[in-house]
């Protein structure tokens, strides 16, 4: 065996260093890439282990060209340098690559690559068929040293605070570099090569060992080259992702909520409008979890159900109160997006929320409002005949009182406008009045008599409303009505009551003073008479005596107003009265051509009455009918009962009362007749009222009139 001694090549080791450097730099390029980039995690780690481990190997083979006696290669053994080589560093750097950094894998890591510069080094000097002997004190020292450079590089760019400057990456190079270039130097000083091959009998050629050194020389600028210039494009590609990617995060930090958290939902970042609209600092949230922001408002079934969605995976999106900590509370539209590992299972979380607290007011108070409309809506409809018309008229809407006082139903009655009720009662100058009104904006008040489906009339009070466009004009109308027409039926009694009583107080004033004269002057007509032997004038005393007996039937009349006689009542069946009356008058009926007509729904038909008293109300009505008929025509008598009442109608087909008049019907001395005197409506309806009935008109000019009489049915 020869002994081997060193005659280091300046050119030699300035190209070794610099070829480390390049391959150092872009394997920490490549290696400080590998925390921002998932999808590309993979590449980058066996790139930066390659080209750091094949800087360390390029180090130790031009070391080991210096040689002055040049020895033949054993390729396989060569190989195996390079393979422990990778397999070192790759264990170096997987120790620093892991999210949670400590000092335990600092140490790990420098340990790693201090072995894989002393197994290239000493397997490489194998491959070279040389055997080594080594001073273990240098060789501790070397260890140390190469540890320490090591752990000072790995610490400046991983752990320390001056890792963000970017002048720390080409330090942590220079350091790495020098780690290896001295741990090659001292590994030389320490050991004693020789050679196991016997080369005496070689003999040397210069320019075949110059050419061979230069070749692998230019070989290895090429790899490096390429392991650079791969880094490079690799770095450019994640330049401009994480650029994009800064773009992408600084729009969220302006628009949105943004907090990521790790798998157990551990808080790790949050931006700006995240600590605004919380009210807690970022070291205040940094380790909590979502808890802090639990307001309360959502049970344990909404959160089990949010773990559950993004837990398998899938992103979650909806709504949530949250409490910031000056315990108000806000609303976030929120989307949890899970990030997976390669076994498919979440590792991080990211929330983008977007503050909806405004929104979330508004729909409250737009939920009260139309809770509000809804119970005034409800309010009318139960109390109220509501109805909607367009700005023509023409009826959008009505409620079901509306329907159920028309007695039309909604599809017959929405489409048309309100003169499918008119009664005829009010005048066409009453209505342009009205539209007038509301037609220039204004509420109109009044009191509109109405007429139903099935011929009835009904007065409503009635409001209606003009809703105005933005031009000012209106769109549509809104009528608001209640019925009053048992209202407007006993302002009527009323009205009769207080005439009734005038003249009950006149009758019973004059009453007596009027008998005793008129009994006085009927005597001595009579006594003239019976003397009276000429015929003229026994003429003149009949038509005196007539005129008393009439007299003294108004002086009747009015002692009945003013001192009605007691009422006996006593429960009849009311149907063979009305039939008594009708023969009565069939006579006189048919001298005028007038045809009678009866109708009832029952036989009997009990009421409690007084039948004589009841017989003069019955024939008052029908003979006011007959005299309204003087052509002939028909009177019909419909007896109805229902709802514990019985509406007896008389209705004939005559000339009808004028408007003006059938307000008066019923007023002392007022009559439509030539020769009549008013009294006998106003008696009649002072029988009906002793019934505890009433009596209400209706009339059409040549149509006919009908009185109606209700009185009530008698209960057992």
């Amino acid at each position: 065996m020869l002994t081997v001694y060193l005659s280091l090549n300046p050119i030699l080791i300035i190209a070794a260093v610099i070829l480390t450097m390049m391959a150092t730099y872009s394997a920490l390029d490549m290696f400080s890439m590998l925390r921002s980039s998932e999808r590309n995690r993979p590449l980058l780690f066996i790139g930066g282990t390659l080209s750091l481990s094949f800087g360390i190997w390029v180090m130790s083979f031009l070391f080991a060209l210096d040689i002055t006696t040049l020895s033949n290669y054993n390729l396989p053994v060569t190989f195996l340098a390079i393979l422990v080589g990778i397999c070192f560093t790759g264990m170096a750097f997987y120790a620093i690559s892991l999210n949670s950094l400590t000092p335990k894998n600092l140490v790990a890591a420098s340990f790693f690559m201090m072995s894989a510069v002393f197994s290239i080094h000493i397997i490489g000097m194998f491959g070279l068929e040389l055997a080594l002997t080594y001073n273990w004190v240098i060789l501790a020292v070397t260890a140390l040293v190469v540890f320490v450079s090591f752990y000072f590089a790995f610490w400046l760019i991983y752990d320390s605070s001056l890792a963000k400057n970017v002048w720390i990456r080409p330090l942590s190079s220079l350091i790495i570099t020098t780690a290896v270039v001295e741990g090659h130097f001292l590994l030389l000083k320490a050991s004693s090569i020789t050679s196991r091959t016997d080369i005496s009998g070689v003999t040397e050629d210069p320019f075949q060992e110059t050419f061979l050194i230069y070749a692998i020389l230019i070989v290895a600028v090429m790899i490096m080259s390429g392991l650079i210039g791969s880094s490079a494009l690799v770095s450019k590609r994640l330049a401009d992702s994480d650029s994009n990617l800064k773009d992408i995060k600084a729009a969220l930090d302006e628009s949105s909520i943004v907090a990521i958290t790790d798998a157990r939902g551990t808080i790790t970042y949050v931006n700006d409008k995240f600590v605004e609209i919380s009210k807690y600092t970022e070291d205040e949230l940094i380790g909590q979890n979502h808890r802090i922001l639990n307001s309360g408002y959502h049970p344990k079934e909404f959160f089990q159900s949010l773990w559950k969605t993004i837990g398998g995976g899938q992103v979650w999106k909806g709504e949530i109160q949250n409490r910031a900590k000056d315990g108000s509370t806000y609303w976030v539209d929120t989307t949890i997006v899970p990030f997976l590992n390669e076994k498919g299972k979440p590792y991080q979380y990211v929330s983008i929320r977007t503050d909806i607290t405004n929104r979330k007011q508004s729909e409250r108070k737009l939920k009260a409002t139309l809770k509000e409309v809804n119970d005034i809506k409800f309010a009318l409809d139960q109390s109220s005949i509501v109805a909607f018309t367009d700005e023509k008229g023409i009826i959008t809407r009505v409620n079901d009182k509306f329907c159920e006082i028309s007695q039309y139903t909604r599809d017959e009655i929405v489409g048309k406008d309100h003169r499918i009720l008119n009664s005829g009662f009010h005048s066409p100058d009453f209505f342009k009045e009205l539209w007038k009104t509301i037609g220039s904006g204004s509420v109109w008040k009044g009191e509109i008599r109405n007429k139903a489906k099935d011929g009835s009339y009904y007065w409503v009070d009635t409001t209606i409303v003009p809703f105005m466009n933005e031009r000012g004009k209106p769109y549509q109308y809104l009528a608001i009505r209640n019925d009053i027409t048992e209202r407007k039926r006993t302002e009527e009694i009323l009205h009769r009551q207080d005439k009734l009583a005038a003249v009950g107080q006149l009758a019973a004033g004059v009453a007596h003073e009027i008998r005793n004269p008129l009994t006085s002057m009927k005597g001595y007509a009579e006594f003239l008479l019976e003397d009276e032997t000429d015929q003229q004038r026994r003429e003149f005393v009949d038509i005196i005596l007539d005129e008393i007996n009439r007299v003294n039937q108004i002086v009747e009349d009015f002692m009945v107003l003013a001192k009605p006689k007691v009422v006996d009542l006593k429960e009849k069946n009311i149907i063979p009265i009305i039939k008594d009356v009708l023969s009565l008058l069939e006579f006189e009926a048919r001298k005028k051509k007038v045809r009678m007509h009866f109708e009832a729904n029952d036989d009997i038909v009990q009421i409690e009455c007084d039948e004589n008293r009841l017989k003069q109300v019955f024939l008052n009505f029908v003979k006011n009918g007959i005299e309204a008929m003087p052509n002939g025509g028909d009177i019909t008598v419909r007896v109805h009962v229902a709802s514990e009442q019985v509406q007896i109608s008389i209705q004939d087909t005559g000339v009808g009362i004028p408007e003006e008049k059938l307000k008066r019907i019923g007023e002392p001395f007022y009559t439509t007749k030539k020769d009549g005197n008013g009294l006998g409506l106003m008696v009649s309806y002072k029988i009906i009222e002793s019934h505890n009935g009433t009596v209400f008109i209706e009339s059409e000019l040549n149509k006919g009139t009908t009185f109606n009489i209700i009185l009530p049915a008698h209960t057992a």
